[in-house]
């Protein structure tokens, strides 16, 4: 076997699944799959078209939930495929077969929670659902006339993440048990998930604790501050 040059259309190799809740203009709840995201310690990138519904609310309110979606969700993902809470639906997701729909928790099955720290639904179903708020906002591809304003990148600080007690390591309520947490993962517009551990990990020595960030540090704080720890 050897290596050739190829183009693929698109270079999504695997990434998890969130379902990123935010709130519409009207006060309304908006539900949306997507999986262009990447985390450093407790703050993230996401990238969005700039036309999409989750967009235009993150830019108004700077507040979302992102809920991880495990393999036991991928129905519920599935059903949100090509829906959009755009109305009418932009002209690039109409070509792609998209369709307006006002209550994204009704079309999925899924079922709304509250908040503690940001206006933006939590979904039960889900695994892991982690609070967060917009610190900053970059454009994609300033270089090219072409492309430029199409594609946003937001970066989210995460105040409150919740874990289902079904995928933490035993005895250890803030460490999450890799053999137990079944990502959602999107490669190549397919659905999959992890695999049995392949080999022994060097990193693994190295004690979480170590990874801690002054953003989990403010966060804590937040939760002490507020009286309404739920850890």
């Amino acid at each position: 076997m050897m290596h050739i040059a190829s183009e693929p259309s698109i270079l999504y190799f695997g990434t998890p699944v969130v379902l990123i809740g935010t709130k519409n203009p009207n006060g309304t709840d908006n539900l949306a799959p997507m999986s262009s995201i990447f985390w450093l310690g407790w703050r993230c990138i996401i990238g969005l078209a700039a036309a999409s519904k989750t967009t235009e609310n993150l830019l108004l309110n700077r507040q979302c939930v992102l809920n991880l979606a495990s393999v036991n969700e991928v129905a519920a993902v599935n059903r949100l495929a090509k829906t959009t809470g755009s109305n009418p639906v932009p002209d690039g997701k109409l070509l792609k077969g998209y369709r307006y729909e006002a209550d994204k928790f009704a079309i999925a099955g899924l079922t709304k929670q509250h908040a503690a720290t940001v206006k933006a639904p939590r979904v039960k179903e889900c695994p892991v659902q982690m609070e967060a708020v917009v610190e900053a906002i970059h454009g994609l591809a300033a270089d090219d006339a072409g492309q430029r304003g199409k594609i946003i990148t937001f970066e989210l600080r995460i105040q409150r993440v919740y874990l289902h007690e079904a995928i933490l390591m035993d005895g250890h309520p803030n460490r999450v048990d890799p053999d137990k947490w079944k990502p959602l993962i999107m490669s190549f517009q397919q659905f999959y998930s992890l695999g049995d551990k392949v080999h022994a990990s060097t990193l693994s020595e190295i004690p979480e604790r170590l990874y801690n960030t002054l953003d989990r540090e403010r966060a804590i704080k937040s939760y002490e501050l507020s009286g309404d720890d739920e850890r």
